[in-house]
């Protein structure tokens, strides 16, 4: 801990100091969730900026280094359990286990450029603008990103953050197996993996599903201009694709059933975290029976559709929910900019032997009232339960 701090008060005073940021907190109900500490220019003195991410707002403050020194000392390794120091010349981790033994960690630095020290920052995202994968990707260049992909920077910034509280919840190993279903460009792959290299307490081994083979060509030569060799990405249809480990399975857009294939490959992987943004819900508008007491409702195609996607997604959930997830679906800012932004996200609570049947029972139930015969989901997984 001693050196820790000492090495993070060493880069400030040398001007190597990037950012530092405090994760995993102590307690799974905390209100606070992170911390993250920047350089600031206040006229002609530098000082270190605080960040406290509380669930519903952000409190900046700014303090010299010998404040701050006396912050750190109060928050590690009581209210968060990692910190991740970034400079110019090396990347520094500090872990604490639940007895509160500390280890430290030292790594190759991931980014020589120093950010700007602009007192009056608008947001303070995690994907930082001079990201070096943001401009091989072509949404940024020379540390900016371009005006056109102003909306795709903020979407990049949200679901980072999303999946940042989501990996916490998780219980997942340090050595993490990801697997995106559907990457396409993989803007979001990207993040993610840059994300984790520079603010966790992961070594994450992240790998594309695409079926479009162009953009895995692009991808993959993109993460070899980066150097990052655990970043892969394969053309292959994801019913086709088969992992003996998956950790955290993410699959975003995947249209119609290809979400159910996604999130069945997840449980049968038993991954810990499973991710979706579905899109499309064609299997069940096909199915649905109009001499329901709905009927009189659904004759209106707007509102028949509409029904179809809260059914498709509820079901997944209370599915998802009957193999031991604890399951939230709630609304995500539009990816690709469309309106299909409903995210379900699973974390895994308990291992079965067979489903719920309670929650099977209000499957059931839903699929009788609407003259269902079958979910797909359904149907995947009861080849394997």
């Amino acid at each position: 801990m001693e050196e820790f701090l000492a090495l993070f008060q060493g880069h400030f005073k040398q001007g190597t100091f990037i950012k530092l940021t405090l994760s995993k907190p102590a307690s799974k109900s905390a209100d606070l969730s992170n911390i993250y500490l920047r350089r600031v220019r206040i006229k002609t003195a530098d000082y270190v900026q605080f960040t406290y991410r509380y669930q519903q707002k952000d409190i900046i403050k700014n303090y010299d280094i010998a404040q701050s020194i006396d912050q750190l000392n109060s928050h590690l390794g009581k209210d968060f359990l990692h910190a991740t120091l970034l400079s110019t010349r090396e990347d520094v981790s500090l872990f604490f286990n639940k007895k509160r033994k500390v280890r430290l960690q030292k790594r190759r630095a991931t980014s020589t450029h120093l950010p700007k020290l602009d007192h009056n920052k608008t947001k303070n995202y995690l994907i930082e603008e001079d990201a070096a994968f943001l401009e091989q990707l072509g949404v940024a260049s020379k540390g900016r990103v371009h005006k056109a992909h102003q909306d795709k920077y903020r979407q990049i910034n949200k679901y980072v953050e999303v999946m940042s509280g989501l990996l916490e919840q998780a219980d997942l190993p340090q050595s993490l197996q990801i697997v995106d279903m559907g990457c396409g460009k993989g803007y979001l792959t990207f993040a993610l993996h840059d994300f984790l290299l520079r603010n966790s307490r992961f070594i994450p081994t992240v790998v594309g599903i695409e079926l479009r083979e162009h953009l895995t060509s692009f991808c993959s030569t993109k993460a070899a201009a980066l150097g990052w060799q655990n970043l892969s990405f394969i053309a292959q249809d994801i019913q086709q694709f088969d992992a003996e480990k998956i950790d955290v399975l993410i699959a975003l857009h995947a249209c119609d059933i290809a979400t159910d294939i996604a999130i069945a490959k997840g449980i049968q992987a038993d991954a810990q975290l499973i991710v979706c943004a579905p899109c499309c819900h064609k299997q069940i508008r096909k199915a649905m029976q109009s001499d329901n007491r709905m009927q009189s409702i659904l004759k209106n195609g707007i509102l028949e559709e509409r029904q179809a996607e809260i059914l498709t997604d509820g079901i997944r959930a209370l599915m998802l929910e009957a193999y031991g997830y604890e399951t939230k679906v709630f609304e995500f800012i539009a990816l690709e900019h469309t309106a299909k932004n409903i995210m379900i996200t699973a974390v895994k609570r308990k291992e079965v032997d067979k489903p719920d049947a309670s929650t099977l029972r209000e499957v059931a139930s839903l699929k009788k009232m609407y003259g269902i015969q079958q979910h797909y989901l359904e149907k995947l997984l009861a080849q394997n339960y």
